[in-house]
């Protein structure tokens, strides 16, 4: 039976299983959301067989059609890639579940097959080992994502995906410029191979430069931002959660791949900007989360500076930096959608999304409260939850590399978060002073926000075992135990 499960090829299951749920969905409408639960579940499960068999034997490549790299295309799996499919795999089986009960007939028509073969676009890039597929991918997954955005209609939502598809086809020009400059010196796009190949020179250079630029304005990473929070906001709650829990997530793991594999201590003064560039989007991000007057802005704003956070370990570049970053990474996508889910739930219950005008949210929806409060815990590093593991890894790193003014940025961060997370709270528990006609929360919707957040501070306490996973096929180096 174990042998079975381990001869499986989950890395082409993964990548089929949404694509047939999605043109499924798309060919019966009228059961769309069964078919779509039931993919979602599905894809849960494919994740842990692929988790099991990378535990019985290692980092897995598999060569699709039987034509391996040079000449064809490898799918590659280690404890990176595994991590970020597991963290697609929670926020995906989430945001499945909560969708079911947030949209209408009509707007589930759409949602299904758009959410279905973004995750399958996901799915396919944190799983590709060649540049041009990552390419592919990236393209995908923007075209749906902006489909997503689209989908709640109005002015507002159309201006922000117009944004979006704009600003998202420049970042992957400047990427696609970038793989042409290396398939011009190298004569392969395969990343085992370039890592073998890749030498100084000025076209090297240039694709770094290129590439970089085109990732980090797909991650939206300061001062990038300027398209994520009008998207963000404008969206439908359950796509604002996966735009920022997974689909800015995508292009920073390209560029965390390339980092790692293809330049790896390339230039100290880049990986030093970046860590700058991070340290202003942590402090930006968090002032105008501050400033806000509507929560999904405020929590848009956040996901600026929590993104920032992921651009110190680029200067501290180190084993215990790099594990604490991907792990602020997952629990930050699994906090960020439970936020996310519960200003939807807000907005469906009192018709807004004002701060000032919450009205006493504490007592009509406890459990939505719960999950915002939750998720702040991690958001602001507290213990004992995944975020406070992660930064205590990224402080530790900076003092031990000497590098204390990245644990000052840490620090402010943190106390950034706490002031706009117990500004909502505080509002929560105040009367409005005009009255509210409440609408209608499924309890689905509460519970799945709650869900996601409870599981955001569980990550404190099984980190052992997640380090462990994570260093399957030793992708950040040895030497830190977590």
């Amino acid at each position: 039976m174990i042998g079975d499960i381990v001869a499986i090829p989950w890395v082409v299951v993964l990548i089929v299983l949404p694509l047939m749920g999605g043109m499924a969905c798309f060919l019966f409408p009228t059961i769309s959301k069964s078919l779509g639960l039931m993919t979602a579940l599905a894809i849960f499960t494919a994740v842990g067989g692929l988790s099991w068999q990378l535990v019985e034997e290692g980092a897995q490549r598999y060569a699709i059609g039987g034509w391996g790299a040079s000449l064809g295309i490898d799918l590659y799996a280690d404890g990176l890639s595994l991590l970020m499919l597991v963290m697609a795999a929670l926020v995906g089986l989430g945001v499945s579940v909560y969708s079911s009960g947030y949209f209408s007939r009509d707007k589930a028509n759409h949602f299904w097959p758009l959410w279905l073969f973004l995750w399958g676009a996901l799915n396919a890039l944190f799983l590709s080992a060649d540049l041009f597929n990552l390419y592919v991918t990236l393209e995908l997954l923007g075209l749906a994502a902006v489909a997503l955005v689209a989908l709640a209609g109005g002015r507002g939502a159309l201006t922000s995906a117009m944004r979006y598809l704009l600003v998202s086809l420049l970042g992957s020009l400047f990427y696609l410029l970038g793989v042409v400059l290396l398939y011009h010196s190298f004569g392969s796009l395969d990343i085992a191979i370039l890592a073998q190949r890749v030498e100084p020179s000025p076209a090297v250079w240039a694709a770094v430069g290129l590439m970089s630029v085109g990732l980090l304005l797909k991650t939206a990473l300061f001062p990038m931002h300027f398209w994520l929070p009008a998207a963000h906001a404008s969206a439908p709650a359950p796509v604002s959660a996966l735009l920022s829990a997974l689909v800015v997530k995508a292009s920073f793991y390209i560029l965390l791949r390339l980092w790692l594999e293809v330049f790896p201590q390339t230039n100290t003064a880049f990986s030093q900007l970046l860590g700058l560039l991070g340290a202003a989007a942590v402090l930006w991000g968090g002032l105008m989360a501050l400033r806000q007057t509507r929560l999904k802005m405020l929590i848009a704003y956040s996901t600026v500076a929590q993104l920032g956070y992921l651009f110190l370990a680029f200067p501290l570049a180190t084993s215990c930096a790099w594990t604490g970053m991907l792990y602020l990474l997952f629990s930050h996508a699994l906090a960020k959608a439970a936020m996310f889910m519960a200003a939807g739930n807000i907005l469906r219950y009192g018709g807004h999304d004002r701060i000032a005008d919450l009205d006493q949210v504490a007592q009509r929806l406890p459990l939505t409260l719960a999950a915002f409060s939750l998720a702040g815990v991690s958001i602001m590093g507290l213990p004992p939850s995944g975020g406070f593991v992660a930064k205590w890894l990224l402080l530790e790193a900076s003092m031990n590399s000497g590098q204390w003014w990245w644990a000052i940025v840490l620090i402010l961060g943190g106390l950034l978060a706490a002031a706009y997370v117990f500004r909502v709270i505080g509002y929560a528990f105040t009367q409005a002073e005009l009255p509210h006609e409440a609408g209608v929360v499924p309890a689905r919707m509460e519970w799945t926000a709650l869900v996601l957040a409870f599981v955001a501070i569980l990550l404190g306490f099984i980190s052992p075992a997640a380090f462990e996973l994570m260093g399957i096929g030793a992708p950040f180096g040895v030497g830190c135990a977590g």
